[in-house]
């Protein structure tokens, strides 16, 4: 008896500890998929770096007791999976948002976000952002621009004092 005990005891101490090293958390309900479609899920959230589990909602209750996030037990009700980021905060959302939109039977139901409790909208305007790379480009064109529009400026002042001594 005290074996079955210590083992769920384990288990919600290491969902625990995943919930407080992760940048983000999304639960998500999957009743519906066909195993095909929650074994190309997994894959493809793998590839990406991000656990995906399903663990007994009790158990998960309790870690979030643990970790403080009680706002999440609203959304563990019924059959759930959890993906866990360490890395990235942004993938999660992008893939499971991008999967869910492919996909009806897949429902967003809440997240942790950097330690903060995220809605379903949160989570769709977070997977709206750019990648890293995409915002990275970004910043790089308006901090060259300055120094396009410099030398667009020098090149025209020479091309007029040169014409001007022609």
């Amino acid at each position: 008896m005290s074996s079955a005990i210590d083992t769920k005891k384990s288990i919600v101490e290491d969902i625990t500890a995943k919930f407080r090293e992760s940048k983000t958390t999304i639960v998500v309900d999957y009743r519906g998929l066909t195993v095909a479609e929650v074994t190309e899920l997994r894959k493809t959230l793998r590839d990406a770096g991000i656990e995906f589990k399903v663990y007994k909602n009790t158990m998960t209750r309790r870690a979030v007791e643990n970790v403080e996030l009680t706002g999440l037990n609203d959304a563990l009700t019924g059959p759930n999976a959890i993906a866990f980021s360490n890395d990235d905060v942004v993938a999660p959302a992008k893939i499971l948002n991008d999967f869910a939109k492919k996909h009806d039977a897949l429902e967003i139901k809440a997240g942790v976000i950097e330690g903060n409790i995220a809605t379903v909208e949160q989570i769709k305007a977070l997977a709206d952002l750019p990648s890293r790379e995409g915002l990275l480009s970004m910043l790089l064109s308006v901090l060259q621009a300055p120094m396009r529009n410099l030398a667009l400026a020098a090149k025209a002042v020479a091309d007029q004092k040169e014409e001007q001594g022609a």
